[in-house]
């Protein structure tokens, strides 16, 4: 069975951190909690909601995977780890192939630069990835210490206006009928 790895940069978050804190600390705006809870609720829509979510612990990223997690009713653990913190691609990928139990779908919440070279290293393109972007990428592997270089395919990506989109355009079908 092919593995799923889905790849979600944090949501929007406040632009300065909290008095005494760093980067590190700076934690999601509203606009950036109503963006994962909207990507966690695509996911579970499409019934692919993950397995194990691998997250940053800065707190933008750890709240995106928890309010995400919450609003689409996953029942994944949420491993934090710090490495995927500013981390290159080639961390990126050993904190993939990382992955114990062998869970089909994996979601990686992280940060840019890190997470669109991760993409183009994976599929051979980069992508734009704002806030609170999601990429699907389906895995040519059997499990995930065999993800390498070009591994994958980009079935979609989409940011949380695109979501937003879809949900008003379902609701005026809806309506419609």
């Amino acid at each position: 069975m092919p593995l799923t790895l889905y790849v979600l940069r944090h949501a929007k978050a406040e632009s300065a951190p909290p008095p005494g804190g760093g980067d590190h600390e700076r934690a999601l705006r509203r606009r950036g909690r109503r963006a994962a809870q909207a990507v966690g609720r695509f996911l579970a829509r499409l019934g692919e909601t993950p397995e194990l979510v691998l997250s940053s612990t800065a707190v933008r990223a750890r709240e995106t995977a928890e309010f995400a997690a919450r609003s689409g009713g996953w029942s994944a653990p949420i491993e934090l780890r710090r490495p995927i913190y500013e981390a290159t691609t080639e961390r990126l990928l050993g904190e993939v192939a990382s992955c114990e139990g062998e869970p089909q779908r994996v979601v990686l919440v992280g940060h840019q630069p890190g997470l669109s070279l991760l993409i183009a290293e994976l599929v051979g393109s980069e992508p734009d990835f704002p806030t609170g972007a999601l990429a699907k990428i389906e895995l040519d592997c059997a499990r995930w210490s065999e993800v390498r270089a070009r591994s994958g395919r980009l079935a979609w990506l989409v940011t949380p206006e695109m979501i937003a989109a879809l949900r008003r355009s379902a609701r005026v079908r809806e309506r419609e009928e």
